[in-house]
């Protein structure tokens, strides 16, 4: 790749150590020069005319940075790198911080390109889609890349943009969104039947790191709102129909009533077992008709309808088939695609989170570089 751009990424946990590993490691890659790093606690800056090495970054941001900047002032420094350099800046946000994401605006409105695994702004406040819409269109005609906020890895928003781009009228978008509950379904509820209890399952997912640290947060439901919300607004009859973003999507959570206000994770856990029953009825209700449970987000475009909840699919479905471990899959039934288009695979992860970011990293250095 000859194209050329420097890029300054906030957030250095698993999912931005494993974006600047790619970047380090992956010759073709060596035209994205990385000016910034940026922690909650530190910020290492680049001198203008030069790039930061990446082979010991970890030891350079604890012992050669700054305390970390506020991001108007990590805007300010930016701007005298690139009025040195002359490249254009991607700013990369790995981070699932709200103030991060509300600042999008003003990276944009300052002419860096934003490409970001966080799904805050594009699931939030219909007020910040339309402030970062009006961005995209100033004078420097930033660039926003956001394919890792739905399937880590896998092209579902480029291959929705694609469709739309192209004149495809959208009917309907429905699939497993979340790797947690992907995870939790193909276990509780497989084709070929199974009498695991729900609660020991979530415990097991919640041991082996596959949840949030309070697993009601991934039963809630939310994080497939968000990413309904996020597909639907690439849709432009449905991009304003979501005003207060993933809040107002009909979302069916699975946290049993008896539960709701426990804040406390290991209560939670613990008292899960309790409600076992309830998860029990639900799955030989579905195994009678030769059904398997499957927790899934759907886009209909004609009925307007956008949802995510508990729904049973044929045993030989492929919801029910085709899905492994924590895999996502996305159907798209559409006027070109009538028998729906499939997108499945590793939904989650740090190292295919990180492909996403760099692969549209790679896509702003062609369009900017």
């Amino acid at each position: 790749m000859s194209s050329a751009i420097d890029v300054a990424v906030i957030g250095v946990g698993l999912v931005g150590s494993a974006v600047l590993k790619q970047l380090a490691t992956v010759p073709s890659l060596s035209a994205l020069k990385v000016v910034a790093l940026q922690n909650s606690r530190k910020t290492l800056l680049a001198a203008p005319g030069q790039h930061l090495a990446l082979d010991h970054w970890q030891a350079q941001l604890e012992s050669g940075s700054s305390p970390a900047l506020s991001l108007e002032q990590l805007v300010s420094e930016l701007q005298a790198i690139q009025a040195k350099n002359r490249r254009h800046i991607a700013v990369v946000d790995n981070t699932s911080n709200d103030t991060v994401a509300g600042f999008y605006p003003s990276f944009l409105r300052a002419g860096f390109s934003v490409v970001t695994p966080n799904k805050k702004a594009f699931s939030g406040s219909v007020d910040l889609f339309s402030a970062m819409e009006e961005a995209k269109e100033s004078d420097t005609r930033p660039l926003v890349y956001q394919e890792s906020t739905v399937g880590a890895g896998l092209p579902v928003i480029s291959t929705l943009k694609d469709l739309v781009a192209t004149g495809d009228r959208i009917q309907k978008i429905e699939g497993v969104l979340s790797g947690t509950m992907s995870y939790i379904f193909n276990e509780f509820s497989p084709a070929s039947g199974s009498t695991a209890k729900f609660s020991e399952i979530v415990s097991v997912a919640r041991q082996n790191g596959y949840t949030e640290p309070h697993p009601g947060d991934d039963l809630s439901g939310s994080d497939v709102a968000r990413k309904l919300t996020i597909l639907s607004r690439l849709i432009p009859n449905l991009a304003y129909a979501l005003p207060k973003g993933y809040e107002s999507v009909d979302t069916q959570s699975l946290t049993p009533a008896g539960l709701a206000n426990e804040s406390n994770a290991d209560v939670y856990v613990q008292r899960l077992p309790e409600f076992d029953a309830e998860f029990d009825e639900m799955r030989a209700q579905a195994q009678a008709k030769n059904c398997v449970l499957r927790y899934v987000g759907l886009i209909d475009v004609e009925k307007k309808v956008i949802k995510a909840g508990l729904e049973a699919y044929p045993a030989d479905h492929p919801f029910a088939t085709s899905l492994g471990g924590s895999d996502n899959i996305l159907s798209f039934t559409t006027e070109r695609y009538p028998r729906p288009l499939l997108v499945q695979g590793a939904g989650a992860g740090a190292d295919v989170t990180a492909m996403g970011v760099v692969a549209d990293l790679v896509r702003v250095a062609e369009r900017r570089g």
